[in-house]
């Protein structure tokens, strides 16, 4: 008891008898490579394609976007990969938190925890600042405009139809998707499967149509120079240009990891993992480059910052029906993306509070509707606000950067679980250890390199507070190194 409460990590064998008794049973193994490569491509494909492949082509990279495309998906291989093995090996929710937790400790769980507010509730907000553009854009179809002023976010330039600009105050669009939304998941309302499959059809429909029509229309001036030369600035260009890029459009990766929670279903996980991990992840990167390609070839990249870039692609086709279609496809396939991390993020909060690092508020139940309304209307409350006035961009970068850290801890916690727990039952085994994990390491690192200094300050400093909160009250409450309190 001593020695657990002055390390604060869960132990491998605790968390598997933990799920054991939880669960009554192990998962049965039904999935082979061809299921678990198609619950990829729903996982993946989602909302970066539709909303920040624009910004981060007309602000830094140019018609090479697609090459950093390629770039991110190479670093999600590795990460994938790593994944795959602890999701293999701790069967409960693959949640990084959880793996860090038993293997780096308490303390690297909460930054951990804390870090994935970066992805959840700013990445609800990235999706309702694209969802805001795209609603619209819509709505501008059928003879309905929305002021910018009550559109986009405060400071931000819309330049309008007749080439004139307007300046944003308040994105209201974003702010009303958010409080649906939000009230559904009080409510209780969940996805079934069933749903699921359908907007996982729709997004691959919108995408596949996108490229297969769009092509007919580009002109391949558009992509002439290829790669833009640098301005002289780091990032605005050039080959760091590629690299900032890629670190922006990560945001069309995140979701790959939900893909590592099948391994305690796969039928052949040593085999079928790899398969459907890298095969989900070909497929998604290759038609990122086509839709990325076909994009910058329907409108030039310097008009392409926008929140909703396959809008504008559309729009250029000059087929309104066609325009109406995407778009439609685009929002519904947004609005379960919102949805899903609002949900995620609430759940995150629920578990730290069950450990004690955060207040019993985020665990409290609805004693009817039995969600964690108050956590939910809190949380809901905030990334209303942040996306009605932050612009698409910086949440963008947030975002990213957020999740490239907490992939540096999972593949970490890969080697380091390889040394403390070695005898521990490995389903899935990463091949080539440390240099998997190793490279999954660099390749997140590099892509962190690319975004701003602001960015990395805005890291630091959200990544300090967490650390005000952990020692003031989540050390002190914490259930694993006072078990009497549980």
């Amino acid at each position: 008891m001593a020695d657990t409460r002055y390390t604060a990590r869960k132990s491998v064998a605790d968390i598997v008898a933990s799920a054991d008794a939880e669960g009554g049973h192990r998962l049965s193994r039904t999935l082979g490579a061809t299921s678990i490569t198609a619950m990829g491509i729903g996982a993946i494909i989602g909302a970066g394609i539709f909303v920040l492949t624009g910004t981060a082509a007309a602000q830094y990279a140019g018609p090479s976007i697609v090459l950093s495309f390629v770039l991110g998906g190479i670093a999600c291989a590795f990460v994938g990969l790593c994944y795959s093995e602890l999701a293999a090996m701790l069967p409960v929710c693959g949640s990084s938190y959880t793996y860090t937790y038993a293997t780096l400790g308490e303390i690297f769980a909460w930054i951990i925890g804390w870090d994935l507010i970066l992805e959840y509730a700013m990445g609800a907000a990235t999706v309702a600042v694209g969802w805001s553009g795209y609603i619209v854009s819509l709505l501008h179809n059928v003879g309905i405009d929305v002021p910018p002023a009550l559109s986009a976010a405060s400071g931000t330039v819309v330049k309008l139809a007749d080439g004139t600009t307007a300046t944003g105050v308040v994105n209201l669009p974003a702010v009303v998707i958010i409080a649906i939304l939000t009230t559904l998941l009080v409510l209780g309302t969940k996805e079934s499967a069933r749903l699921n499959n359908i907007m996982v059809a729709i997004k691959l429909t919108v995408v596949v149509a996108f490229i297969a029509i769009g092509a007919f229309f580009v002109h391949p001036a558009n992509w002439h120079p290829f790669i833009p030369e640098n301005t002289g600035q780091f990032g605005n260009f050039g080959m760091s240009g590629i690299l900032r890029g890629s670190a922006v459009v990560f945001f069309a990766f995140i979701g790959f990891d939900a893909v590592s929670t099948a391994a305690q279903e796969a039928r052949k996980p040593q085999r079928d993992m790899p398969v459907g991990i890298l095969g989900s992840l070909i497929i998604c990167t290759i038609l990122y480059i086509l839709v990325a390609g076909v994009l910058t070839g329907l409108v030039p990249y310097a008009e392409l910052n926008v929140p909703d870039p396959i809008a504008k692609g559309v729009d250029a086709i000059g087929v309104n029906w066609f325009s109406i279609l995407i778009k439609i496809g685009a929002l519904t396939g947004l609005t379960t993306v919102i949805l899903v991390l609002l949900y995620g993020q609430s759940r995150i909060f629920f578990t730290m509070s069950q450990d004690g690092l955060l207040p019993q508020l985020f665990a409290r139940v609805h004693p009817r509707l039995q969600t964690p309304h108050l956590s939910q209307i809190m949380i809901g409350s905030i990334v209303a606000i942040v996306a009605a006035f932050t612009p698409i961009g910086v949440l963008g970068e947030m975002v990213s950067i957020g999740t490239l850290f907490a992939f540096v801890l999972v593949c970490s916690a890969v080697m380091y679980l390889r040394r403390s727990d070695s005898d521990a039952a490995r389903p899935f085994r990463v091949p080539g250890v440390p240099i998997v994990p190793v490279l999954g390491i660099l390749f997140c690192l590099l892509l962190m390199a690319g975004l701003p200094l602001v960015t990395w300050i805005r890291l630091v400093v959200w990544l300090v507070i967490g650390m005000i909160i952990y020692w003031s009250y989540g050390r002190s409450h914490s259930k694993l190194r006072f078990p009497e309190r549980r």
